[in-house]
């Protein structure tokens, strides 16, 4: 688990006494601003919103959003505005960020120079709220939108421990999303005295599965959203806990065949040990003991990368034949594909984390059993990863997914704006030339 870290800067912040509603609705524009229903909030006006200035002034944590971006990706500038932080009731502390030991903290970021929209996100991973503050936050802030993010509502390797019940934990996300969504609706009309005209969510990995589920589930929210990567849950499979266990016992046997049978496709290959090292086992195992922590009774997330044949290790791990309990749990965070307002997905073909064959193509269909296809594009971006550091080391394999999402999410815009219809669904292949900014969805 992180260390807090010390937020500099900290005599700048404003402690707001959270008004009663009456006084909230009465209060002038551009003002203290209330988050409704928040237990903490501070406010401070801010030179510079993105990172560009944030980590100077201690109003952002880099350890956040360390290794999301490529090293290359540049930095917008010129934003100020208002930055509120804070946090919404909740029981859990896995949450260190400002010292507080408290979940369900937010970020929010207001513009002085505002384009009428609100950009809403989850985070990737079981990172906390500043997580997107370089793939997504910077960008939009630039463009003129509000930005708003959560933790969540549980953070680190043991975010499984948070509610009572299997699946408790991930079905928060889904809650605190919705919950920091209404909020920031009402904080933007007081900030700006009219309410968004546009509200867009967006995300990656978890973040873009929060995206799918608030898409399906809460439409009246949102004008539309765009999913990076988004992982898939689904009760019947295919999930994490389906592919991953294949991996788990191919890959230390050097069965290749194996690993292309369960998803992992050819021309992956040398990504493979990195992911087994660093995220296979890890997720595999913390994410099992979500929804099935009976499968190693009282150990906490079984044991680390344990052999096949092992009692009770993860590589042997059968979601189908696991207790009707089980699916019960993924049942309450499965996806549908039954979106209601525009969605875009941006995936990339090698992708070791969530297989492109097992996570967004599946979605894909999904949404076409649903007969929702109007309002989905599919963009399969070749050579495209999970994590875009890994450009950095394999720049001539890789590509970053960050400018996809961008270029998608343009198309999104002028879609809402404009009524014009992004390009067809489509494999994307590499482009010639800058692929930190560039990706064509042609």
């Amino acid at each position: 688990m992180r260390t807090p870290f010390a937020l500099t800067g900290l005599l700048l912040l404003t402690l707001v006494v959270l008004p009663s509603p009456a006084a909230a609705a009465a209060s002038s524009c551009g003002g203290k601003l209330s988050v409704p229903g928040a237990a903490y909030q501070e406010q401070a006006r801010l030179p510079e919103l993105t990172t560009a200035g944030t980590v100077a002034s201690g109003h952002t944590d880099p350890a956040d959003w360390a290794g999301l971006t490529p090293a290359a990706l540049p930095t917008p500038s010129g934003v100020p505005g208002i930055q509120l932080d804070g946090y919404f009731p909740d029981t859990s502390a896995t949450n260190t960020n400002h010292g507080w030991n408290h979940d369900s903290q937010f970020v929010v970021r207001l513009p002085d120079r505002w384009n009428g929209g609100v950009v809403v996100s989850g985070t990737p991973g079981n990172r906390e709220q500043y997580a997107n503050d370089r793939a997504i936050s910077d960008w939009v802030l630039s463009r003129g939108y509000a930005f708003a993010a959560t933790d969540k509502g549980n953070t680190g390797l043991n975010f499984f421990t948070d509610g009572k019940r299997p699946g408790d934990a991930v079905a928060e996300w889904n809650s605190r999303l919705t919950q920091l969504t209404r909020a920031v609706k009402v904080v933007v009309a007081q900030r700006y005295c009219r309410p968004p005209s546009r509200t867009i969510a967006t995300g990656l990995s978890n973040g873009g599965y929060l995206v799918r589920w608030q898409l399906e589930n809460h439409p009246e929210l949102y004008d539309g959203g765009v999913d990076w990567e988004g992982t898939l849950w689904t009760t019947a499979g295919p999930n994490l806990l389906t592919v991953l266990p294949s991996a788990l016992r191919a890959y230390p046997q050097g069965d290749q065949a194996a690993m292309h049978a369960a998803g992992f496709p050819a021309g992956s290959e040398f990504l493979w040990d990195y992911h087994y090292r660093y995220y296979w086992d890890l997720t595999q195992r913390v994410y099992r003991e979500e929804v099935d922590p009976a499968y190693d009774g009282a150990t906490q997330a079984g044991s680390p990368f344990c052999q096949s044949g092992t009692p009770a290790c993860d590589a042997d791990y059968d979601y189908a034949s696991r207790p009707a309990d089980v699916r019960k749990a993924v049942s309450r965070i499965a996806l549908t594909g039954r979106i209601g307002k525009p969605l875009l997905t941006v995936h990339g073909t090698l992708d070791v984390l969530l297989p492109i064959t097992e996570d967004s193509d599946v979605y894909a269909r999904m949404v076409h059993a649903a007969g929702r296809d109007k309002l989905f594009r599919y963009y399969r971006v070749e050579g495209g990863n999970h994590v875009d550091s890994l450009f950095d080391t394999f720049p001539d394999q890789l590509r970053p997914l960050t400018p996809c999402h961008r270029s998608a999410f343009v198309a999104l815009e002028s879609w809402l704006g404009h009524g014009a219809t992004p390009p067809p669904s489509a494999t994307l292949p590499r482009p010639p030339g800058d692929l930190v900014t560039t990706c064509p969805l042609r």
